[in-house]
């Protein structure tokens, strides 16, 4: 329990943490939209939901590659050099959209989101472990919870662009109905699909301009060194001596991959289990739904975390997470998805929580640290695709009514991954609470 006198940000910390705080909405705003490209993409290139998954392996991969070097650059430098080189990254990512677009390469996308996400690897990784910093080691998770608040109304505005600027500007015709096209009919389909797909992600770059152009006039003194001397190896040896945090990036690992399974897939269970009742647009609103829920529980746990013990409340929301996912598999669809609306708000302490407790009291090892959480980012572009594999093949259908078709059986028995996901996570709450002396 925090003390209420203790203050989660200094008046003097105030400014670089309101700069850090629009980094963290610039992320937030970027992986939700990016979610949204994999149904975009799929009906844009014709293709099946592995291969438009293969736009979560590049997204989310990305964070595997740069972390480590990101934790080395901030090490060697500052946080503001990381700032910096994540959002540089960023921006020239976004404007590899254009050309992408121009030659209709879906390869080209994906190599032209891997460098975008890069330039968020380096910006989480610099940000997260900068705002736990920024104050009191007992404040540190309510710090980490109240900053990481503000990414899902990123996130927010990432359903919103996604929803009216690509989605809906989607031709409705079916996959057979454009096979059946002549090649110039479609070719204007997708270029003009593809002109969509570019804007929000071309426009931000603005923003990230301006944000960028801010950091590098922000002169706020800091030391280069202070962590010491830059030796990876013994840091990482005396990481990997310490379970909860290793046991942290495995839950981390988790619990990414099953944030972004059910966003990623939240539209086509809509549309799968209501039928042509739905097009892609039209389901993009239980998404934002489920994202608005999640923005309310963030806060409503960053102020219940001055009264009760993050891990317990980590593990209780994963027990009530698998809950709302059994409830997602079976119960009927005008249940079902509100009951998967629910698993966002089940979700919503989680990536914050776990990179708090995992880094707490970790001293000059926090830096190496926070990048092997952002590595577990990973688990987006590893799970993702494994749900896809369900969902084109049904393997769990038998566990479900054979009233279903195939296709709603294997969407709804899919939601099996995430429940393993919240188990693991729940377990690392778990361990947490039992020994835990703090």
């Amino acid at each position: 329990m925090i003390k209420d006198k203790t203050k989660v940000v200094e008046k003097s910390m105030l400014l670089p943490f309101i700069m850090l705080v629009s980094c963290f909405v610039l992320w937030g705003l970027l992986n939700n939209m990016t979610d949204n490209l994999v149904p975009a993409f799929g009906k844009i290139f014709m293709m099946s939901a592995v291969d438009s998954s293969f736009v979560q392996i590049a997204f989310y991969g990305a964070y595997a590659v740069l972390a480590i070097p990101a934790a080395i650059i901030i090490k060697k430098f500052s946080y503001r050099v990381g700032v910096l080189f994540g959002l540089g990254l960023y921006m020239i990512g976004a404007l590899g959209y254009i050309p992408s677009a121009i030659i209709q390469s879906y390869d080209m996308f994906l190599v032209s989101i891997f460098v975008l996400a890069c330039g968020l690897s380096v910006l989480e990784t610099t940000c997260n472990p900068y705002v736990i910093s920024l104050g009191s080691k007992e404040t540190s998770i309510q710090r980490l919870n109240f900053a990481q608040a503000f990414n899902p109304l990123g996130s927010l505005a990432g359903i919103f662009l996604a929803k009216y600027m690509i989605l809906a500007h989607l031709n409705p015709a079916t996959y057979e109905e454009r096979i059946a096209m002549e090649p110039d009919v479609l070719n204007s389909i997708q270029n003009d699909e593809l002109l969509w797909v570019c804007v929000p992600y071309v426009g931000l770059v603005l923003i990230a301009l301006i944000i960028w152009i801010f950091f590098y006039n922000f002169k706020r003194p800091e030391n280069k060194s202070e962590d010491g001397d830059l030796n990876i190896v013994a840091s990482f040896k005396k990481l990997i001596r310490k379970p909860r945090y290793y046991w942290g990036v495995v839950a981390q690992f988790f619990y990414v991959g099953l944030q972004i399974t059910v966003w990623t897939w939240t539209v086509k269970y809509a549309m799968t289990v209501f039928g042509d009742a739905l097009n892609e647009a039209a389901a993009a609103q239980y998404y934002l739904y489920a994202i608005v829920l999640f923005i309310l529980c963030r806060w409503i746990c960053t102020a219940l975390m001055r009264r009760f013990n993050p891990a317990v409340m980590l593990l209780i929301f994963a027990f009530a997470g698998i809950m709302a996912c059994l409830a997602t598999i079976y119960l009927p669809a005008e249940v079902s998805i509100w009951t998967l609306i629910a698993i966002s708000g089940c979700m919503s302490l989680m990536f914050p929580t776990i990179y708090g407790i995992a880094l707490y009291g970790m001293g000059d090892e926090v830096k190496l640290g926070a990048a092997g959480l952002i590595m577990a980012i990973l688990g987006g572009a590893v799970i993702t695709p494994i749900m896809g594999m369900f969902i084109d093949n049904g393997w769990l259908n038998t566990l479900i009514s054979s009233a279903y078709s195939f296709e709603e059986a294997a969407i709804r028995t899919s939601f099996y991954i995430p429940v393993v996901c919240f188990a693991v996570v729940m377990a690392y709450g778990i361990y947490i609470k039992c020994t835990d002396k703090d």
